[in-house]
């Protein structure tokens, strides 16, 4: 009776059992661990520091430069300072 049955499958039902379903099965898999590693990258593994570092998303931090940094601020600072000062004594 099982011969019988075994025998019973035609070429297109054995494709069908020993190509396509696995196939399918197996394309379904990757597609999901696909898109699960996408959804996890996008939400969380971009905001982990040592992901960030290994990746070079970093973001490099600008400090803001201070208003005296250089010898011409300091120039022009004695200058105004200076003229300041030489007003203030010549209106005496």
């Amino acid at each position: 009776m099982e011969s019988s049955i075994a025998c019973s499958l035609t070429y297109s039902d054995r494709l069908n059992l020993f190509v396509l379903r696995p196939l399918l099965a197996l394309s379904f898999v990757i597609l999901f661990l696909v898109f699960g590693w996408c959804l996890a990258w996008k939400l969380l593994l971009v905001h982990v520091p040592l992901v960030q570092e290994i990746f070079g998303l970093r973001k490099k931090h600008h400090l803001p430069k201070p208003l005296t940094r250089h010898r011409f601020s300091r120039f022009y600072n004695t200058l105004s300072l200076d003229s300041n000062i030489n007003s203030n004594v010549s209106a005496s």
